[in-house]
């Protein structure tokens, strides 16, 4: 799994998967590219969408300070270098059995792991294809 190590708050230090704000006007497709691109120095392939969810950050006194509404992707790598850029500090492979060692944002885990069951179920469709 591609993640990348949070160089900004909200979250700074934390993993995560790549991603960011859709800039006013831009196709949701076009942004998620753009901010592989701008975060991982990666080109991707949309496959489809594993999982929608809100994430919001409160305040000590129970305020609302940040309000994401997320939509992960599962996607191919086409082209570029993986190197961390824009607000991450770093950018990583992460092998699933390694996930543990990551302090990941809260919520992302489950996604990780239903990106990584999806993706077998693709492979296994896309071999099937081929062998018909």
């Amino acid at each position: 799994m591609l993640l990348i190590e949070r160089g900004k708050e909200p979250l700074k230090g934390y993993w995560s998967l790549p991603g960011g704000a859709l800039e006013v006007g831009e196709r949701i497709e076009d942004g998620i590219r753009r901010e592989v691109r701008e975060e991982t120095g990666l080109e991707v392939q949309l496959l489809g969408i594993v999982e929608i969810f809100e994430r919001v950050t409160r305040d000590e006194d129970g305020k609302a300070v940040y309000h994401f509404v997320l939509i992960d992707y599962l996607c191919r790598v086409t082209g570029g270098t993986l190197a961390a850029g824009d607000d991450a500090s770093r950018a990583e492979w992460v092998l699933r059995e390694n996930l543990a060692n990551y302090r990941i944002t809260e919520g992302t885990l489950p996604v990780i792991e239903q990106a990584f069951d999806e993706r077998n179920l693709w492979r296994r469709a896309a071999a099937a294809g081929e062998s018909s």
